[in-house]
């Protein structure tokens, strides 16, 4: 797997410190009553974009760590990588068109891929998780995808939630991080 960035800093940890900080500016944002254009509602996004590209690196770590784990796995395994990057894909369109107001107008993400996006990326993600846990041998505690469903559980009650929600992914993704560095350093090309 290779899931880490240069100076051994994985997009596991990064993606959910994304989160964290765009929930955060979107408090600040929040604090005139109002959510909408403005410094801290566009770093807040921009930080969000870059955190789902991250958990489309993510979601590659998290199959490329349950690929050879069994019979009939790479199947579920493919299929919940799919439906991840779904999910992801609905996610970066809204972002995207939250930041680009022509964009949105033009091009609004289609209302029943609004419902499905979310479940897609939580569903996959947590498929992924849990076969790493059912692997033999076990390959990530059985905590982590819990932590990470109650992150996608804080996201689903309130959205000013986002940065305990984010600090629970982050803790529930520090596994696949540790998961994911002795892979790197002996994948070709790579230097510390």
């Amino acid at each position: 797997m290779t899931s880490g960035l240069k100076g051994g800093t994985s997009p596991a940890l990064i993606a959910p410190l994304l989160l964290v900080l765009y929930g955060l500016l979107r408090l600040v944002d929040g604090l005139d009553g109002d959510h909408g254009p403005g410094l801290a509602w566009n770093l807040g996004h921009t930080l969000f974009l870059f955190g789902f590209l991250l958990f489309g690196v993510v979601t590659f770590a998290l199959r490329g760590l349950v690929l050879g784990t069994g019979p009939g796995r790479r199947l579920v395994a493919n299929a919940a990588t799919a439906v991840s990057l779904l999910g992801i894909a609905c996610f970066l369109w809204v972002i995207l068109g939250d930041l680009f107001s022509d964009l949105a107008a033009s091009a609004p993400l289609p209302e029943p891929l609004e419902m499905i996006g979310p479940l897609a990326f939580q569903g996959g993600w947590l498929t992924l998780l849990v076969m790493a846990v059912t692997a033999t041998p076990r390959l990530l505690p059985a905590w982590s995808p819990l932590l990470v469903l109650a992150g996608f559980l804080l996201f689903a009650v309130n959205l000013d939630l986002l940065p305990v929600g984010g600090l629970l992914l982050m803790a529930g993704l520090a596994p696949v991080a540790r998961a994911s560095r002795p892979a790197l350093s002996s994948a070709p090309g790579t230097a510390g």
